[in-house]
């Protein structure tokens, strides 16, 4: 199993369009929200919330993204390889979520020094490592999803789905936009999506505090059920591949 990590791992960080698109984009999108149009993005408060919006943005993206290698190899019969091997469908879906997470640390690495080092936001010590670890051990609900996804869907599907999920998934949950901004009834459903509580964990440590209990609960909830998705999506690619 970790042969089968490091394996993943290195075809990730070969694929240049995840290198720049993965990467790049949500600091270029960082830097756009704060530095150009309107005077909010003078505020230290707004230039640091969204550093933790698009961070947690970023890291929502490159996990998503790992559904696609997924479908990519059930179209080259990677998948069919897998099943001769000893590994368990429920290592197999293991393996590929701890490769997909180690690939979502340099998106939001990325965020956090393009906020410290172009936006001048400060923050503690302890709080920039706080953050990157909690926007990295969060984003594994979502690199679940990504791979049920692409053990469902193949090559073309994954990639219209994996723009939708993405696009809803960050305007909805308050990534780009606060949800002071949306209207009542869409704030109080934001609330409780995947998306703005894992951003949730970053803000709350930005202010100086932990994450609160219900945050987290919400985002184990999420967890087991694209955990669930991504094993049972797995198990029928083998009736389909």
């Amino acid at each position: 199993m970790p042969g089968y990590i490091l394996l993943e791992i290195r075809r990730t960080f070969r694929d240049t369009s995840f290198v720049v698109f993965g990467i790049g984009m949500p600091v270029l999108m960082y830097l756009l929200f704060t530095n150009v149009g309107s005077g909010d993005g003078d505020s230290a408060e707004w230039k640091t919330a969204s550093m933790v919006g698009m961070a947690a943005y970023g890291a929502l993206g490159a996990s998503l993204s790992t559904g696609m290698g997924v479908a990519a190899d059930k179209t080259a019969g990677w998948l069919r390889q897998l099943r001769v091997t000893p590994l368990a469908p429920s290592r197999v879906v293991t393996g590929r979520a701890v490769s997909g997470s180690a690939t979502v640390l340099p998106a939001i690495a990325a965020v956090l020094a393009a906020g410290a080092l172009v936006n001048g936001v400060r923050l503690d010590a302890w709080q920039w490592a706080a953050l990157t670890v909690l926007l990295w051990a969060g984003a594994l609900p979502f690199t679940l999803l990504g791979l049920g996804n692409g053990y469902r869907l193949g090559p073309q599907a994954m990639g219209v789905v994996n723009t939708a999920c993405l696009m809803g998934l960050a305007v909805i949950g308050g990534l780009w936009f606060p949800l002071s901004a949306f209207p009542g009834w869409l704030a109080s459903i934001a609330a409780y999506t995947p998306a703005h509580r894992f951003a949730d964990l970053g803000w709350a440590v930005s202010h100086g505090s932990a994450p609160a209990l219900g945050t987290v609960a919400v985002l184990g909830a999420w967890l087991l059920a694209f955990g669930s998705y991504a094993v049972v999506s797995y198990r029928r690619s083998a009736r389909t591949v």
